[in-house]
Parts: structure tokens; C-alpha cells; sequence
């Protein structure tokens, strides 16, 4: 995902909110087999705040997204994964590049190695439901 939400700073675990909710029945997985299944990171780390329109969360700047890009690549090289599953169109650019997500939203990429798979965000403001 892009950013923790509200309900994940709260209560310091990712995709606990509805868009959390959403992308386990995607998956077909119940909360604990999710979290036994995933490790779960954000392109930022810290809640953004509230888009200035209302709807949604506000998209975290170039400038934050830098910040924490080591946090990223670092646990990347640490866990090592065989599986990638970017959520949500800043999530897709930052590991996959500038791809429009209308082409590579379910597809299967390698990635140095590392299988790749895009979802769309499961968040009520997405485009995708």
C-alpha cells in the first residue's frame, strides 16, 4: 500500500481498516492466515493525513516517499521474498516503474528474480470496485 491508514497507526498493524477487510476475501484468507501468510510494508510509514478533497487518504509526496525508501529496499533485501504483491498505484510504481496500472493490475512479473503480482488498492476510493 502507499501509507498506513488510520485504524493502522491506531492499532499498529497493516490493513486492519475496511480496505484491509476487502483485500483478505480477495485473498480468500481469514485475518490470522493473513497475517501468518504476509509480511506487509508501505511505501511510507507514517499516516499522511486526510486528502484536502475528503475523500480517502492524502498521497504521501515524492519527498516522503525518498525518505522511507530505504526502510523498503532494506527489508526487501532482509526477507528476501519470493512473492511481491504491490497494492494500489503507488505501491505499483515504486516496485514495478511507471506501468499503467490497466496493464499490469493481476499479471505476473519477475522482478530480479522475485515473482510480482499488482492488485488494485481495495479502499473505497479506488476506481477498481
Amino acid at each position: 500500500g502507499q501509507a498506513p491508514g488510520v485504524v493502522e497507526g491506531v492499532e499498529r498493524r497493516p490493513w486492519r481498516g475496511r480496505a484491509g477487510r476487502t483485500l483478505r476475501r480477495w485473498l480468500g484468507l481469514d485475518e490470522e492466515e493473513f497475517y501468518a501468510t504476509f509480511y506487509c510494508a508501505s511505501v511510507t510509514r507514517c499516516y499522511p493525513g486526510r486528502a484536502l478533497s475528503g475523500r480517502g487518504d492524502r498521497t504521501p509526496t515524492p519527498r516522503e516517499q525518498e525518505l522511507c525508501a530505504f526502510w523498503r529496499e532494506w527489508e526487501l533485501r532482509l526477507l528476501r521474498p519470493a512473492l511481491v504483491v504491490p497494492v494500489g498505484g503507488l505501491a505499483i510504481k515504486r516496485v514495478l516503474g511507471r506501468r499503467g496500472l490497466v496493464d499490469c493490475i493481476g499479471r505476473l512479473y519477475e522482478l530480479d528474480g522475485v515473482a510480482t503480482i499488482p492488485l488494485p488498492h481495495p479502499s473505497g476510493a479506488s476506481a477498481w470496485l
